[in-house]
This record gives C-alpha cells, sequence and structure tokens, in this order.
C-alpha cells in the first residue's frame, strides 16, 4: 500500500516529509474501504481527525482561523446521553485546549506575563475561580461540571489562544475574513430562500436550518458582528475590490437583520451608534453608573407593595403572533408570548436567588429547578418549555446558578473590559489597530446588553466573539505600552 501510494502520488520515499505523506495516504485509504466496508463512517474519517491533530502540533494557528471559518456555518447536533455539540467548529475547540495542554508546559517561557497579569485577565480568572467553586457545591455535579469543562475550552480558545494569535493588522485582518466570507454566504443563502417566502414573519425560523438555531441567534450574531465589517472598511482603498466585498457584506448583513424580525437586533443597532458616541466623548463610566442606578431603582420599584404583579400576563390574550407588526403592538400591551415567558422564569429565577443567594444552584442548573418556583399567574402557552430553554436573561441565570458572589465578578469582568476598552480606545495612534479596537469593544458591549433579553454566551456563535474581543483589547493595550517605552 505504501508503495503503491508512493507511486500513484510521487512522493520521494526517501524524504522524511515524504514518507509522512505516503503513510497518511495509505491509512486514509484503508480507512475509507474499512468505513465503506462496516458502514462506520467514523472509521472513514479517522485519519482526518488525526491529520487535523498533526497539523494542530505543528501548526495550530491555522487550526485557530479554520475554526473562526467554521463557526458561522456551524450546526448544532444531539449526542446520546442528552448531550449537545456544535459541528465542526467545537471539535475544534477540543483540538485546540488540548494543543494548548500540550504546548504550554514546554513553553511557557515564551508565554506574555504581562497578559496574564492584565486587569481584563485578572477580573476573569476571579470569575472563574468562582465558577469551579459553584461546581462544587453544585446541587447536579455532573451538570455543572460539563458547563466548567465546556467554559474552559472557549476560554482557553477565545481567550488565551486569540491573546497568542490576534496581535497586529494582519492578524485583525484575518479574523474578519475567515468570519465574515462563510457568514455572508450563509446570510445569502438564507434570504434566498426566506425570499421564496415573501420573507414572512412566520416563515423565517424554517430557512435558518442547519446555521441558526432561531431567529434570534441569526440576527443577534449579524448585529454584533457588523462592527467588524464596518470597520474593515478602513483597511482598505476606497473602490478596492476587498472594500466593496466589504461593503456589499454590510449591506447584506442589514438586509439579514430587517428580515430576521428581531426587536434586540434592532435595537442593538442603534445602541451601537449610541455606544460609539460614548466612548468617544469618554462617557462610559457615567453610562455604568446610568446603567446600574437604573436597574437598582427598578429592583426597588418592583418589591414595594408587591407591584411587580402588576406585570403577570392575561393568560388567554398571551398568544404566538404571526404577523409582526402585531408582535410589537402585543409587546407595547404585555401581551406578546416570547417577552411573557421571560417574564415568568425571571420570577421563579428570583425565588430561586432568594433560596440560595450566595453560592446559587450550581451552573446549568436553572432549568432543571427552575418549575418549582414558578408563579402560576405568570404561566403562558409555551411554559411547559420542551426546548428545555434557559432564563433569557444571562445576568439572572448567573445569579441564580452562582449566587450573588457570582454576578459581582461577572460584572467585573465585564465592566473593566468595557471601562479599559475606552481608555485604550483613546490611548491607540495608529488610526487602523484604533479601528480594530473598537469593533472588538463595540462587539463586546453589544453582547451585554443583548444578555440582558438572552444567555447565549454558551454558545459557539456569541461566546466566541465575547471572549475573543477582550483578548483584543488585551493585546492592543499591551502594545500601546510597548510603544510608550524608550
Amino acid at each position: 500500500m505504501l508503495k503503491l501510494a508512493n507511486r500513484l502520488f510521487s512522493v520521494p520515499e526517501s524524504h522524511p516529509q515524504g514518507r509522512l505523506v505516503v503513510a497518511f495516504i495509505a491509512l486514509s485509504l484503508l480507512c475509507m474501504l474499512a468505513g465503506l466496508a462496516l458502514e462506520i463512517p467514523a472509521v472513514a474519517l479517522a485519519p482526518f481527525g488525526l491529520g487535523l491533530l498533526w497539523l494542530a502540533v505543528v501548526d495550530f494557528r491555522k487550526v485557530f482561523f479554520l475554526m473562526l471559518g467554521c463557526i458561522p456555518i456551524s450546526t448544532e447536533v444531539s449526542l446520546p446521553g442528552g448531550l449537545a455539540t456544535d459541528l465542526p467548529s467545537e471539535p475544534l475547540m477540543w483540538v485546540l485546549t488540548l494543543a494548548g495542554l500540550i504546548w504550554f508546559p514546554q513553553n511557557w517561557r515564551k508565554v506574555d506575563v504581562r497578559f496574564l497579569r492584565h486587569p481584563i485577565t485578572l477580573a476573569l480568572f476571579a470569575h472563574l475561580f468562582w465558577l469551579m467553586l459553584t461546581v462544587a457545591t453544585s446541587q447536579n455535579l455532573l451538570i455543572s461540571f460539563k458547563t466548567m469543562l465546556a467554559k474552559s475550552w472557549y476560554v482557553v480558545v477565545f481567550y488565551f489562544w486569540a491573546g497568542r494569535f490576534l496581535n497586529d493588522e494582519r492578524d485583525f485582518k484575518a479574523l474578519m475574513w475567515w468570519f465574515f466570507v462563510p457568514l455572508f454566504f450563509a446570510t445569502i443563502s438564507i434570504v434566498y430562500r426566506h425570499a421564496g417566502y415573501d420573507f414572512s414573519f412566520e416563515s423565517i425560523n424554517g430557512c435558518l436550518e442547519p446555521f441558526f438555531r432561531n431567529h434570534v441567534m441569526y440576527a443577534c450574531l449579524l448585529a454584533i458582528f457588523l462592527p467588524f465589517v464596518w470597520y474593515g472598511t478602513y483597511w482598505y482603498r476606497r473602490f478596492s475590490p476587498a472594500w466593496w466585498w466589504l461593503v456589499l457584506g454590510v449591506l447584506v448583513l442589514l438586509v439579514g437583520i430587517n428580515f430576521a424580525y428581531t426587536r434586540a437586533a434592532y435595537g442593538a443597532l442603534v445602541l451601537a451608534v449610541c455606544v460609539y458616541w460614548v466612548v468617544r466623548m469618554r462617557w462610559m463610566k457615567a453610562a455604568l453608573v446610568a446603567a446600574g442606578l437604573f436597574f437598582a431603582g427598578f429592583i426597588v420599584f418592583l418589591n414595594t407593595n408587591n407591584n411587580w404583579l402588576l406585570f403577570a400576563p392575561e393568560f388567554e390574550k398571551t398568544i404566538t403572533h404571526q404577523r409582526f407588526d402585531r408582535l410589537l403592538e402585543a409587546t407595547t400591551k404585555l401581551e406578546d408570548i416570547s417577552t411573557m415567558e421571560r417574564v415568568y422564569r425571571w420570577v421563579a429565577a428570583s425565588y430561586m436567588i432568594q433560596e440560595r443567594p450566595w453560592t446559587g444552584f450550581g451552573p446549568a442548573t436553572f432549568y432543571t429547578y427552575y418549575k418549582n418556583y414558578t408563579v402560576t399567574s405568570f404561566r403562558t402557552y409555551v411554559s411547559d418549555n420542551p426546548e428545555q430553554s434557559s432564563t433569557h436573561n444571562y445576568f439572572l441565570m448567573m445569579t441564580v446558578e452562582e449566587g450573588l458572589p457570582g454576578l459581582f465578578f461577572f460584572l467585573l469582568f465585564c465592566i473593566v473590559v468595557m471601562l479599559k476598552g475606552e481608555k485604550i480606545y483613546h490611548e491607540t495612534k495608529d488610526i487602523r489597530t484604533r479601528v480594530a479596537l473598537l469593533s472588538a469593544l463595540l462587539c463586546f458591549v453589544l453582547i451585554n446588553i443583548l444578555m440582558l433579553m438572552n444567555d447565549f454566551i454558551e454558545t459557539d456563535k456569541i461566546g466566541s466573539l465575547f471572549f475573543l474581543s477582550a483578548a483584543i483589547l488585551v493585546n492592543v493595550d499591551l502594545r500601546n505600552k510597548h510603544a510608550e517605552r524608550p
């Protein structure tokens, strides 16, 4: 078999790399034949997995960008035992995490200690430390432990590996193009299929397969990645081919958002402009204080004279709407089933927080326990929750599952990123680097805003950009400090 492969592909058998290539081709042919004979696809694909592992050891930078390109078109696949994964992106995360575990002990002297000592990294460490503690005190240790493992490879890949691979303009361009191209064609495909249904509101979810779970995930991803594409045009000469591709990309993403009929994404586009001016005018600290006072006042209002009962829906009127204009009207009247089902779960979350305020119920345990804390008067037609969705407010979910200290450490991480991001923006002199930093900062802030109505940090499409954006801010800060040295 080795000699046959050598003759077919004209590879010098005496060359060390040639022997590896010949051996890999021979192994691939054998596995394909065995897989077909045994009718086991995993056997036929085994050589490609081995080749990927080999590439990860030799040059895992390529694997990192390959994984970024897979994220927009990844699909969620259910596994035995109630588990699920995103293919092909999540297996690539596993490969990169394994590569990191092998690489770090041998190359720890190459690690930039300044990255590890940066305030953003230290805040992230505090968040992860409390996560591990709440896993130990969890009401369901197995579920929480699985969640901690998943969180670990998200942080390793999208924060620490991103911190190593995304350092300069070349890297920022690679990130933008690797993520943008598949997202562009996925959006074109969805818009084309949706056009066959006259862009109707009730047909949008059916047009998203296999790339997106629902229209909220789809529209929110387009909204938070739009700053990268918009500011990507600053890297290229106006009217050049690359510039035109990005301008077309901006238009396609806007069309996709428009016909996704997602209120959160519409709001995100408006808020992106507001956040830009907040950063430009150095108002981030004031904006965060104002937001904190608003939510504190709202919580006090809800708890005064049981005012939270005012938000109880009328069961018969709170229904699913098939037209977007009626959905908007129902939203203003608190009769939209999507919004009111969120309220139903938020009320349950408040009772769960009172039950275990310090360590919570454990990561990823909200769905397991929340039905014991629900209030019947807030129930809707979809409260049976067959899709097993969670709180639809990441900050509430964090408090339920990791307690008030867990919320504090997560907010600390987010606030440090936003405050440092504004400071780094004004310290960055290079225009091309500044637009990359602003893209990352806008993306990070928009994800935080969207988390008020959703909880998708643990998904590859949103969670990847959340941690990756934070890593970019750290790297730009370190570059600025290095440039200031005499």
